[in-house]
């Protein structure tokens, strides 16, 4: 490095200021430095750090603890109150001189960086090098564009009006001609619009080099001088598809969060640990119970006899039998990951996050224990009350819950081993929708009531008519458990709702309790991929741009 026509090595450029920040950091606090922790980008490799490491042991500090930039960011949001579950996903925009663009993962430990991007040309520097080229046309000054002293003393002018336009409507930038121009918002965004939509990109290229959705990240924070354009937040969300927030010191930061990096943390802490499940949740995961326990009742009581004395058979709605038992799985999946997920949140942090994803695990494995219990006993109860051979019951109660029991023990298994936590933790992993439940619930009534009321003439049209209904309930349930979207639900809704309700009779009653049923597997299989085997890669994964 050459500076005044003197060779200079680098370290000693930068050990001179870290010497003059040390001093007068001892002169605040009235004695010298016990402990220097520097903040680094997080792409940097070894030979950088060493780097920095050297220069700091010139400048008589010592080994320094080097913190990583978005680390050090995600410290201080959790210090300052933010809500930050073990598990969850956040990804941290640097928009400083450049950009760095990092996915972060917390553990029980602290936060690990599973994916971070960079790019030099995408940050404050960029802005500022194209306003020195918007006021070279603007003011016909072609000197500006070339570089030189000029140029240098241009740019210092322009990266103070920039911070100034923050407080202020216009800025006039004096020129080496001796000229002034003013410089303004409008003009200041039309220039870094270019920049802050690469940044956005970056940031949908960061996620997805993380392996993970949008709608996996629970929080995106924009620190750096470029994130107080009142712009930044809005064209990063639209070109990501996510919603970022400015912080609200957004030039220190990361100097905050890294004076806090490994010390102790206070006694709320533990209770984050793990996501703890709402009072709403837990209240709503008796609903599909409740239902199960109606449709079964149902289903025994309006079974419809027929033949004589010596030979008797029952005409029953086995779709019914099997919705039944779909939805007491569903309550026993609910009630175990939540009371799971409650035992977890007592756990100690210390103990690590293996340790609570195995009493989460342990949790769903009671479930499922618990839901082959129900449904069997549906089918003995049925079979003894019936007086009928407890074959078939056992094949319309059994065999339909199976997939989602499959699925089931495959979420226990990755809770018990602490490779993945969902953002909202596994309470909420595991919520299955209980509107598309009570929606089939209602649908299956209707069914049932219009294949076995008593067929009065004036009443046979009415009759068809919840059957009907029922059927077309049913359809929406489905349409309710597999898609998410609403716009989706809204256009597939109607012709499922026409097909189901076309198809209502004592024939296709099994054909709509095996659809929902498959409805349900669907629905797990879904949230397996996009919450658990998509949402976390291996923990060395890195990507530098």
């Amino acid at each position: 490095m050459t500076v005044s026509d003197v060779q200079v090595d680098s370290v000693d450029v930068l050990a001179t200021v870290l010497r003059r920040v040390a001093e007068e950091a001892a002169r605040l606090v009235g004695g010298p430095v016990g402990e220097v922790r520097l903040v680094v980008p997080a792409g940097w490799g070894p030979r950088r750090r060493t780097w920095m490491r050297h220069a700091a042991h010139r400048a008589g500090l010592g080994q320094p603890t080097l913190v990583e930039a978005p680390v050090a960011v995600a410290e201080h949001l959790v210090a300052a109150g933010t809500q930050v579950v073990v598990g969850a996903f956040v990804v941290v925009c640097d928009l400083g001189a450049g950009a760095e663009v990092t996915v972060l993962r917390r553990g029980p430990t602290g936060f690990e960086v599973l994916a971070t991007l960079a790019d030099a040309d995408v940050g404050g520097d960029a802005v500022d090098r194209d306003l020195v080229d918007a006021l070279a046309g603007s003011s016909g000054d072609s000197g500006l564009g070339a570089a030189g002293d000029g140029r240098w003393v241009v740019l210092a002018s322009v990266r103070a009006a920039k911070e100034s336009l923050s407080w202020h409507p216009a800025v006039t930038v004096p020129l080496p001609s001796g000229a002034g121009v003013v410089v303004n918002g409008v003009m200041l965004e039309q220039v870094a619009l270019p920049v802050v939509e690469r940044a956005g990109r970056l940031t949908a290229e960061a996620i997805a080099a993380a392996d993970l959705l949008p709608d996996d990240i629970s929080g995106v924070y924009c620190v750096g001088g470029t994130s107080l354009l009142p712009m930044t937040a809005a064209v990063i969300g639209e070109a990501a598809k996510v919603t970022p927030v400015v912080v609200n010191d957004p030039v220190t930061a990361a100097v905050r969060g890294a004076a806090g990096v490994g010390m102790p943390a206070p006694p709320a802490e533990v209770a984050d640990a793990v996501a703890v499940p709402s009072v709403r949740r837990a209240a709503a995961m008796v609903v599909p119970g409740f239902v199960s326990l109606g449709l079964v009742a149902q289903f025994l009581f309006t079974a419809e006899w027929n033949g004589a004395l010596v030979y008797r058979w029952a005409l029953l709605n086995w779709g019914e039998l099997a919705l039944a038992a779909v939805l007491a799985v569903v309550a026993a999946l609910n009630a175990g990951t939540v009371l799971g997920a409650l035992s977890a949140a007592r756990t100690p942090s210390a103990e690590g996050s293996r340790s609570q994803g195995g009493q989460v695990g342990t949790g769903i494995l009671a479930a499922v224990s618990l839901g082959v219990a129900v449904a069997g006993m549906y089918a003995i109860v049925g079979s003894l009350y019936l007086g009928l051979d407890v074959g078939p019951f056992l094949r319309w109660t059994l065999l339909p819950v199976a997939p989602m029991l499959v699925c089931a023990l495959v979420a226990a298994v990755v809770a018990a081993r602490g490779w993945r936590t969902p953002a909202g933790g596994w309470a909420e992993f595991l919520a299955f929708p209980n509107g598309s439940a009570v929606t089939a619930a209602a649908g299956m009534v209707l069914v049932q009531y219009s294949l076995t009321a008593d067929r009065w003439p004036d009443m046979v049209l009415w009759i068809d008519l919840a059957g009907r209904v029922g059927g077309a309930l049913l359809g929406v349930a489905v349409v309710m458990a597999v898609v998410g979207p609403l716009m989706l639900r809204l256009v597939l809704a109607a012709p499922v709702a026409v097909i189901s309700a076309a198809i209502v009779s004592w024939r296709a009653s099994g054909i709509l309790g095996a659809v929902y049923a498959i409805a349900a597997a669907v629905w797990w299989l879904q949230r397996l991929w996009t919450r658990v085997v998509r949402a976390t890669p291996p923990a060395s994964m890195r990507a530098a741009g």
